[in-house]
């Protein structure tokens, strides 16, 4: 049976004002606080476990705490105030001592507090404390063990330990066994480390940026649309980079080989059958019925392409190239894809690499009949960044600069010119031992890339049946030719850099200019060499914009409004002031407040 400390305190009040009590506290006793007085040694408290209360002033007394420090050993029958406990939550190293370990049997210390600095949390009872101004009491009865604390100031404080079972037990626990287990684990569990891809349903279609799942039914696995991307300074490829639905975009990454004599057949990175040996689904749903058909889309090769091959020291027919198209019709999903690829051949020795591009468009679903525009770099003035169209013959695409690969010889790949943004760039060209008119053309294809530009857009949004949206592209420089080669005979004259200057400006509203070309031209610099001495050339490509915007004279400001009056308008005043000086005496102050409240009225007229 428990009884309220309160009640077995029995203390005698000298001069105790009037609703003076002691007050019960439950916290650790705090710093700032020493302890003396009748029935307890000289020292300061040990601190208790977590949870042990503190001993607190009672009404009209200052709130100070006992110290925390290390008591003197007790006497003979003094009171231990924190006893260990049975269990000893801190024991932690069988066999050894553990530090502030109050009630690990492995310190054999009958006292632990006189030796360490204080009890860790749990290896001593909770304690409960009341306390009163020292100055009200005269005498203590308490059954209780007691203590006077002086803080720093030299405020005593009376305290009485209490003994509060309720401060070191436990609740019961409820029984746990499978017929209850889930209500428990519902009431009191949180938020599941389960993937929420294997509980939620699909999503009925795909969203901009999901990416798109695909189905391997020779290994009866879902996967995702890859498409490699290069990271770190060399450039190095990941398969883990997935598509993103709606997002048409280019990467390029570099591989390395340690033994391309056995990657070539084995990598299938390299074979074109490792880009579409699986179907895309239609929508996420799909993933319900991976057995219905109608959820998923084959992808679909555009030409046959072939399986590598080694062939001696060269590795043939290895993919440097990706291109998906994907057809899309709003929520329906994926209606089609086509692969393309271009293939390359490499060289077996030590440290190759091959640099490979993987494309993505996407585009909506068309009707055989409607033809499929290209995309549009403005509408209709061009948009800085976006490609600078050309067109060769019928046949709209991005004007282009040299790109280099990871050794610095040319790639069959290139950079787009961004309008309005000059670039330069790149390559060595190794030069094949044939005749100069033959080096001379695949020199210039190498510059210019293929096709041979042969327009330029004048706008971003120009349409290739529409010539009069199309400007010619000039040429200039050095043109090259057999007989310039004065004193050589068996000199051949090649280009060896291209310049394309774009004249360029602004049309249209101030508040909304539209970027248009004005003209564009090809600058060649050739160079003389003789066959048998160069195998390899260095050729430069560089691209300069110039804006040429005559911007209009700025306006004026607003006109002033023109006052025109009548010619007679003042003639009553001229009357007025003609007639005598008796008649004037008496006109003269109307005429002149009328010409005040005239001119009054001009001026807020003019404001």
């Amino acid at each position: 049976m428990y009884t309220s400390p309160l009640a077995l305190l029995q203390v005698f009040f000298l001069l105790a004002p009037e609703g003076v009590r002691p007050q019960p506290s439950s916290s650790p006793p705090g710093p700032g606080l020493t302890s003396s007085g009748p029935g307890s040694q000289s020292g300061t408290l040990e601190p208790s476990s977590e949870g042990t209360e503190t001993p607190r002033a009672g009404p009209g007394t200052s709130a100070v705490f006992p110290t925390l420090g290390t008591p003197s050993a007790p006497g003979d029958g003094a009171m231990d105030l924190f006893p260990v406990l049975p269990i000893c939550v801190c024991d932690l190293t069988p066999g050894t001592c553990d530090i502030n370990c109050c009630c690990d049997r492995d310190c054999s210390l009958l006292h632990p507090r006189t030796v360490f600095s204080f009890c860790l949390p749990g290896s001593v009872r909770s304690s409960s404390w009341v306390c009163v101004d020292n100055s009200l009491i005269f005498r203590s009865n308490s059954p209780f063990p007691s203590r006077v604390f002086v803080d720093v100031n030299g405020i005593k404080q009376f305290c009485v330990h209490v003994n509060n079972s309720k401060l070191n037990y436990f609740q019961k626990p409820p029984k746990v066994n499978a017929s209850n287990f889930q209500t428990p684990a519902t009431e009191f569990g949180g938020n599941s480390f389960n993937s929420t891809f294997q509980t939620q349903s699909p999503a009925p279609f795909y969203r901009a940026g999901d990416p798109i799942l695909t189905y391997f039914s020779e290994w009866s696995v879902v996967s995702l649309l890859r498409q490699p991307a290069g990271v770190g300074a060399g450039g190095h490829c990941i398969e883990s980079n997935p598509a993103g639905f709606l997002e048409s975009k280019s990467t390029t990454c570099v591989r390395f080989f340690k033994n391309l004599a056995n990657s070539c057949t084995l990598d299938p990175a390299l074979n074109a059958v490792s880009y579409y040996n699986f179907t895309v689904l239609k929508v996420p749903r799909g993933m319900t019925d991976l057995q219905n058909m109608k959820f998923q889309v084959p992808v679909t090769p555009v030409s046959q392409a072939g399986s590598p091959l080694l062939a001696g020291n060269t590795c043939q027919n290895a993919v440097s190239q990706v291109i998906y198209e994907i057809e899309t019709n709003g929520t329906l999903g994926i209606q089609k894809v086509s692969v393309s690829f271009e293939q390359t051949n490499l060289t077996v020795e030590p440290g190759a690499s091959l640099q490979q591009q993987f494309i993505i468009h996407f585009r909506a679903l068309q009707s055989a009949a409607t033809s499929l525009p290209g995309p549009r770099s403005g509408n209709p003035g061009y948009i800085v960044g976006k490609p600078l169209l050309a067109l060769t013959g019928d046949i709209s695409h991005s004007m282009t600069l040299l790109q280099s690969q990871g050794d610095g010889t040319c790639s069959v790949r290139r950079h787009k010119v961004q309008f309005g943004v000059n670039a330069m760039s790149g390559c060595k060209l190794r030069l094949k031992k044939v005749d100069c008119n033959h080096l001379q053309q695949e020199m210039y294809q190498t510059l210019h890339g293929r096709p041979r530009p042969e327009h330029v857009a004048i706008f971003g949004n120009a349409d290739p049946a529409q010539k009069a949206e199309w400007k010619s592209m000039e040429h200039g420089g050095f043109w090259p030719r057999q007989d310039d080669g004065a004193g050589c005979t068996s000199c051949c004259i090649i280009p060896v850099s291209l310049e394309i200057q774009v004249l360029w400006a602004y049309i249209g509203l101030q508040s909304n200019p539209q970027a248009h070309v004005s003209g564009a031209r090809f600058l060649y610099q050739c160079q003389s060499i003789k066959d048998p001495q160069v195998t390899e050339m260095s050729l430069t490509t560089t691209v300069t914009f110039v804006d040429i915007t005559q911007k209009p004279e700025p306006p004026r400001g607003q006109p002033r409004t023109d006052w025109k009056l009548p010619f007679d308008f003042f003639f009553p005043f001229k009357v007025a002031f003609s007639k005598g000086a008796d008649s004037q005496k008496g006109s003269v102050s109307p005429v002149f407040i009328l010409c005040l409240l005239l001119l009054g009225i001009l001026s807020l007229e003019t404001k």
